[in-house]
């Protein structure tokens, strides 16, 4: 939780030069001591429909340990579901009728699975985009992960991915810029970010329609950054979500894949995240998958109960830390009516007041 600058005190002033979230006595004798609601608007596909709300709810329940989180769970027309999906949907997700009239603090939405290479030509687009919209002009803040973030930077300023030719797959070390950035402050300066993507937008392309990039990498690109104003769109092309076993999950998937004929050539390990004994050990069930595939001879189960004491997670502190900064922020800017964006004197065009 913030400090109040209630006294002169010259330390208030130096760690508020320093990035330190400081409240003058004013702001902070408007701000309500009231529950947040947070959207997430999840279009991840059957197999992921879960797992993301896990993800996601794992994150917001590790921030603020003061503030109640009511999380509003909702999806968009446009996507195929399972009838067991859609009955999971229909129970216990609300409509975005609903969310539009009981309004939100802050938004996250999630990535999703396409197949085509346009956008715009996804069944889903022209519902998302609406919910982009209603977002833009009445929550505090919107959070983009991976797909997401593609398709708004698409929509608010013209920049199309590109697809990069390989699967940007494992975890990459990361280095944060602009550390005074709320955002970022107080986090470390640098760190990992698992990465699961084909397509990328460029820091150049960002940067050149006024985007500011956080946080990137050399050898995975941008992963963090925010739309001109400074905060009412946050971008992630990483996956900060992400469990422990995430990725050897998508790895499992892609051996069944080579294994039942969909890939011709065995997926390659995500980049630094098995370490040498996992590698070994994948190493052996790949000759078993092939010899099986080749043969028709049984399947050896997936090892992975033998590896899962091998697999690290080295990004979780650093993704609560920045999750924990996004709500605070939208904490201290948001109005006490959730149907509105900002307390009164907050300036939607530099709400950060940077």
């Amino acid at each position: 939780m913030p400090l109040v600058a209630h006294t002169d005190l010259p330390t208030f002033r130096r760690l508020q030069e320093e990035g330190e979230e400081i409240l003058d006595p004013i702001r902070a004798a408007n701000q309500d001591i009231r529950e947040m609601h947070i959207g997430l608007l999840n279009m991840m596909p059957d197999a992921a429909l879960e797992a993301t709300e896990r993800q996601f709810l794992r994150l917001l329940g590790a921030c603020n340990q003061i503030v109640q989180f009511h999380v509003h769970l909702f999806t968009v027309e446009g996507l195929s579901r399972s009838p067991e999906a859609q009955a999971h949907i229909n129970k216990y997700y609300e409509s975005f009728g609903q969310i539009k009239q009981d309004g939100l603090d802050g938004l996250i939405i999630s990535g999703a699975n396409v197949i085509g290479t346009k956008l715009e030509e996804e069944d889903f687009w022209q519902p998302l985009t609406e919910v982009f919209s209603w977002a833009t002009r009445n929550v505090t803040s919107v959070l983009c992960s991976c797909l997401a973030t593609h398709a708004l930077i698409q929509h608010n300023y013209g920049i199309k991915r590109t697809p990069i030719g390989i699967k940007r797959w494992g975890v990459y070390a990361h280095k944060t810029f602009n550390r005074t950035h709320p955002l970022v402050a107080e986090i470390n300066t640098r760190f990992d970010v698992p990465h699961s993507r084909f397509n990328e937008i460029f820091q150049s392309d960002m940067e050149q329609h006024g985007l500011k990039v956080l946080v990137a990498s050399k050898e995975a690109g941008v992963h963090l950054a925010v739309s001109p104003d400074g905060f009412r769109t946050v971008f992630f092309q990483g996956h900060p979500e992400y469990d422990d076993i995430s990725l050897l999950k998508e790895y499992k998937r892609e051996v069944m894949r080579f294994y039942y004929g969909d890939l011709e050539a065995y997926p390659p390990f995500p980049e630094n995240y098995f370490d040498g004994s996992v590698q070994q050990v994948f190493l052996t069930y790949e000759q078993q998958v092939k010899h099986a595939k080749q043969t028709g001879a049984m399947l050896a189960e997936f090892p992975e109960q033998q590896v899962l004491e091998h697999i690290d997670n080295t990004w979780r502190d650093t993704a609560k830390a920045v999750f924990n900064n996004w709500l605070g922020k939208i904490y201290q800017l948001t109005n006490q009516d959730r149907r509105l964006p900002f307390m009164e004197g907050v300036d939607p065009n530099n709400p950060l007041g940077l």
